[in-house]
């Protein structure tokens, strides 16, 4: 099974170069697409670098390019537009998620058991997450939960991996963070079951974090407009 890892980035410099090397540490054949969404902090200059240098044997290395910030969901929906694997994972490149769990979350989908894994901070680790961004989290979740009659424990968590067939049925177009709830939604209203697996790595960063209380709000009004939308 081939997997695709895209990796969204937006002024990352100090910790792209580690996301990559430990994504390029994993075993398996894989590609990854990094989206660099019109960085202004030399991460853009390092990729273009290490694109040009080359990767190991069996590992692939994309990388696109917008010209200006265009949102998280902008440069997901670009890479998905280049996905070759039979899988396919969302990678954050600040290190919040270490990629030495990604195997833990491609086990169910490799032995045929899911077509769509959340990897769960909550049935794991929280580490130096706000309680506000804990509180958040769990309205989402228990909104997600009513609204679709799922059992998830982490919605919005940054580890989200699909089959690609399941990816190419859905119509997403979101642009910003709001892309997470919209796919969650989209594909528990296809009839998905989403499998969820603990993350133990995981650590909150804090410094620089992009998302607002104003993403929030988006995310649910996504999750209520998409529940009742025909």
């Amino acid at each position: 099974m081939k997997l695709s890892v895209i990796v969204p980035i937006y002024n990352e410099r100090s910790t792209i170069e580690t996301v990559l090397d430990r994504l390029a540490a994993l075993p398996g054949d894989k590609e990854v697409i990094v989206v660099d969404d019109g960085s202004t902090d030399g991460s853009r200059q390092y990729l273009e670098e290490r694109a040009a240098r080359g990767e190991p044997a069996g590992h692939r290395l994309m990388v696109l390019f917008h010209a200006r910030n265009r949102g998280k969901g902008s440069a997901i929906l670009t890479a998905l537009q280049h996905v070759e694997g039979d899988a396919v994972i969302i990678q954050d490149a600040d290190l919040e998620y270490d990629p030495a769990e990604i195997p833990a979350l491609l086990a169910p989908l490799a032995r045929g058991e899911a077509q769509v894994v959340y990897g769960s901070r909550f049935l794991g680790s929280t580490r130096d997450m706000w309680w506000s961004h804990w509180l958040a989290n769990r309205i989402l979740t228990q909104t997600t939960n009513i609204l679709y009659g799922s059992r998830l424990t982490d919605e919005a968590t940054g580890y989200k991996l699909f089959r690609r067939d399941v990816l190419d049925g859905l119509e997403l177009t979101c642009r910003r963070f709001e892309f997470c709830p919209e796919v969650t939604a989209k594909i528990l209203k296809k009839g998905h079951t989403i499998v969820e697996v603990p993350l133990h790595a995981y650590r909150a960063r804090h410094l620089d974090k992009k998302i607002s209380w104003t993403d929030g709000f988006a995310a649910f009004w996504v999750l209520i407009r998409e529940r009742f939308r025909s």
